[in-house]
């Protein structure tokens, strides 16, 4: 028969002796717990025989009549619900501070900066890459040890509610909110609904006695923070970005360089290592990235892209000096989930975009396609379905010798044209 484990302090004791996780039966963790999770396209239950085949010792689950056939299947309510509550349990058993990362803009690279930063003092374990939803969270939290001395982990949202299951999962001590910006404004349902989901990180440090780093020059921040009066603030000046030295393309990563030190200062780090970590950091994932390729100078900073996002890359590239390139060419892709607001936005990124009159602009997707189209005649500017057909005219028309920027929502895969240029 099964085990029956919904309890989390069963499980845990099960996760003491098996200290590792596996959601994916093509990675299967040796001696791991596999976690059956659900999803829209796919029932992880159905897979839990092959995870015990492969090398886990035990497998969660929530169809009872899987849990039926091997004795190492664990039977729980909701193996979702079960992998955030043990990841909590797991949390609270190890007591280590836990600094929450989240906002519209910058909460990776603040996030990597933050980590580097602390890692000049304590054991940091923080979020790997992005994984920062539902499932990312609570695996962020079982990897770390009893080695560990700080966790930093990152929270993304689409929609309000999420941020606040995040922090129940965390229960964060320390939190930073990069800014409040157009994003998911179709989930969030508008402007006001991505303050009111971004400032639950803000409600549940109130509640618990927790603090938030505020940056001084940021009116929406302070005005949500001081609608909780029992919220404890450390704020810190933009300013103190300056005089460090960074591998970070763009004046908007002041921000989440001024974070970093601020953060830094606050727990003691010494300053020579907060200068070493912050000058040592290489983005990468196609994150505020600058290279040089044969032909061109590109500005990469197409992991993702909202409107707030797009509008700082793009006014910062068009200060920018073209470094002795003779063409300056903006490749610009959709930005997603942006629903009523899509065209409207969409719109005002091209109007910004084709202020210049010496500056090439590409956009790429329909979302830009139908904005275009809705304003007068656009001289320097080349509209194209999807990547496949901007594809198509680099190579027939490559470009030579020009500063480029590309930014767009990872979904439209801009990374790929990179060899291309």
């Amino acid at each position: 028969m099964a085990k029956n484990m919904s309890e989390p302090s069963r499980l845990y004791a099960l996760f003491r002796r098996h200290p590792r996780i596996s959601t994916d039966t093509r990675r299967i963790e040796p001696d791991s717990l596999f976690f059956a999770l659900r999803g829209a396209t796919f029932d992880g239950n159905r897979f839990a025989a092959d995870a015990l085949a492969k090398g886990a010792a035990f497998a969660i689950v929530d169809d009872t009549t899987v849990a039926a056939t091997d004795p190492r299947m664990v039977l729980v309510d909701d193996v979702l619900r079960a992998l955030q509550d043990l990841a909590r349990e797991h949390r609270r058993a190890l007591g280590i501070p836990i600094l929450v990362v989240a906002g519209s803009n910058g909460k990776t690279t603040t996030k990597e900066l933050v980590s580097r930063v602390l890692a000049e003092r304590f054991a940091v374990y923080a979020t790997h890459g992005n994984l920062n939803n539902h499932i990312g969270v609570p695996l962020t939290l079982l990897s770390m040890t009893e080695a560990t001395q700080f966790g930093v982990v990152e929270t993304g949202a689409s929609a309000c509610g999420e941020i606040a299951r995040l922090a129940e999962i965390a229960e964060p001590d320390y939190g930073v909110l990069t800014n409040i910006g157009r994003c998911h404004l179709e989930g969030f349902g508008g402007t006001a609904g991505v303050r009111r989901g971004k400032g639950e990180l803000y409600d549940f440090l109130a509640a618990h006695g927790g603090t938030a780093f505020v940056r001084a020059e940021d009116p929406v921040l302070n005005e949500m923070a001081a609608e909780r009066p029992s919220l404890r603030v450390e704020r810190y000046e933009t300013a103190l970005a300056d005089g460090f030295e960074s591998r970070l393309e763009g004046d908007y990563n002041r921000f989440n360089i001024a974070a970093a030190v601020a953060i830094g200062r606050f727990f003691e780090v010494p300053e020579a290592g907060i200068r070493r970590a912050i000058a040592e950091y290489a983005p990468d994932n196609h994150r505020s990235q600058r290279l040089e390729t044969a032909r061109n100078t590109l500005i990469v900073d197409c992991y993702n892209a909202n409107p707030s996002s797009m509008r700082a890359a793009v006014e910062h590239f068009l200060r920018m000096p073209s470094g002795g390139r003779s063409r300056r060419v903006l490749i610009l892709g959709d930005m997603l989930e942006l629903g009523e607001w899509s065209q409207a936005e969409h719109a005002d990124i091209v109007r910004l975009a084709t202020q210049t009159a010496d500056v090439e602009v590409h956009l790429v997707g329909s979302e830009f396609m139908r904005a275009a189209a809705s304003l007068p005649a656009l001289p320097h500017v080349a509209t194209y379905p999807d990547r496949t057909a901007l594809e198509t005219a680099l190579s027939r028309t490559p470009l030579h010798d020009a500063l480029v920027l590309i930014k767009g929502s990872h979904g439209i895969g801009l990374e790929k044209i990179i060899e291309r240029l």
